[in-house]
């Protein structure tokens, strides 16, 4: 860590004294961007880099998290921030703008319905991490656990490993992109969601099948591994991968189709 940076040491504080902390750091960042402004309202970008990087604000780092429950929750002026080690349910939740780098794994809903920004963690995290995401891009070194980009509305998700049963349910839009093997029912009753998957698929859920790959789906794929730093997945070509979408035949009840809905429910 270089001079000017801002840590706090989270053993020594309450969760609650934590995000405040986090909250106070962002609005002094957003301040200092405020009267940075020159000519008429542009912005020189590379003073505001400097500002930033000198004076701690926009790089905050979190030691010692030991699994720490709803850390970083509800930011929504654009910080960096690093924790270093791992977190426990709901890290960087409701956030909208914010950086985060976790050097560790996380528990239950990492990222939950984030808003934009990014989320990147070195390892593995638990159930639901992505789940309703409006927005933003969620980067896991490792293995995501059941239900992950539950009801995801939009951003991109990227797992570098494993993902667990029912992934991608009622996903309604958004990309998420597998890097290793999906278990049961993966895109159950999704939407306008596309799923990418490079390993093996378990089972598809309900109104989900295998589709043929595009030149666009190709050239964002190629766009999103340049950019995601998940080791797993160095030296993927879109070639590899699988694109999962919907059948769209849930979209309209047909008596006809009856047992997909009982599957689906």
């Amino acid at each position: 860590m270089g001079a000017g940076v801002s840590t706090l040491d989270c053993a020594a504080h309450t969760t609650r004294e934590i995000n405040s902390w986090l909250k106070t750091a962002a609005r002094g960042v957003a301040q200092m961007r405020d009267t940075m402004q020159v000519d008429e309202g542009t912005t020189d970008a590379h003073l505001l880099e400097n500002a930033a990087t000198t004076s701690g604000e926009a790089d905050v780092v979190l030691l010692n998290p030991d699994s720490r429950h709803n850390l970083a929750v509800g930011i929504v002026t654009p910080l960096r921030l690093r924790i270093e080690g791992p977190v426990g349910y709901y890290c960087a939740g409701l956030c909208d703008g914010i950086d985060v780098r976790i050097s560790g794994g996380a528990g239950w809903g990492l990222a939950e319905n984030l808003m934009g920004g990014r989320v990147w963690l070195r390892d593995s995290a638990g159930s639901s991490a992505g789940a309703t995401m409006r927005g933003g891009e969620l980067f896991i070194g490792g293995d995501a656990g059941a239900r992950c980009a539950v009801a995801m509305k939009g951003g991109v998700m990227v797992v570098g490993g494993d993902v667990g049963i029912m992934t991608g349910f009622m996903m309604q839009k958004g990309v998420l992109i597998v890097g290793g093997d999906a278990g049961e029912a993966l895109g159950d009753s999704l939407y306008e969601g596309k799923i990418y998957v490079r390993g093996t698929i378990e089972s598809l859920g309900s109104d989900a099948h295998i589709v043929e790959m595009t030149e666009d789906d190709a050239q964002m794929l190629i766009r999103v591994l340049d950019k995601c730093e998940v080791p797993a997945l160095s030296g993927a070509k879109p070639t590899d991968f699988k694109k999962i979408e919907s059948a769209k035949r849930l979209y309209n009840f047909n008596t006809k189709e009856k047992e997909i809905w009982k599957s689906a429910l």
